[in-house]
């Protein structure tokens, strides 16, 4: 599975690129991330839980930042087993260009997926892995960019929210 898109994030480039060496960010931005530690330098190890169709599964395994240009371009792959249900690899290739009024973050993604999974049916497994991209790039957006106005942040910040979205631009502000 092949998948290719870009974002404008309101951002300029040495933010989003710190944002993509963060593991706190990372950790955030990974549907189903159960714990995540490590480095750039030497990978991360992860653990994600996700359900795919009728199977669900922990991955235990590894994610790792290559062929890095800052802050222009990286990979970032990871590979995990889920036991019985099978393994998952996958590989983005991100780069960032400067915009006006941010970045755009373009990525080309590629998965691949073995086991049960692979049982699944590729019409599936693509669109589960499309799903996947798009949470990531979209909560990495939101990390990132800052609240529409002072106001909002300021509620944000006092106000308990229950849900477990991360609340829109707290990289940028913890950077700031």
């Amino acid at each position: 599975m092949k998948m290719t898109d870009s974002r404008d994030i309101n951002a300029d480039r040495a933010t989003v690129w710190a944002a993509l060496l963060s593991p706190e960010v990372l950790k955030e931005c990974v549907p189903g991330t159960q714990e995540l530690t490590g480095t750039p330098e030497d990978g991360f190890q992860a653990v994600v839980t996700q359900k795919v169709g009728p199977v669900k599964a922990t991955f235990k395994g590894t994610v790792t930042l290559t062929e890095m240009v800052e802050p222009e371009s990286l990979t970032l792959s990871g590979e995990g087993k889920g036991g019985a249900a099978g393994f998952a690899k996958g590989a983005a290739d991100v780069r960032l260009e400067e915009i006006e009024g941010g970045t755009r973050l373009h990525y080309d993604v590629e998965a691949k997926v073995g086991g049960k999974l692979a049982q699944l049916g590729s019409r599936l497994i693509d669109g589960f892995a499309k799903k996947m991209a798009d949470q990531f790039f979209t909560r990495l957006q939101q990390a990132i960019e800052p609240p529409e106005d002072d106001d909002d942040a300021e509620e944000d910040a006092g106000a308990e929210d229950a849900s477990d979205a991360p609340k829109k631009g707290w990289w940028r502000r913890l950077r700031g």
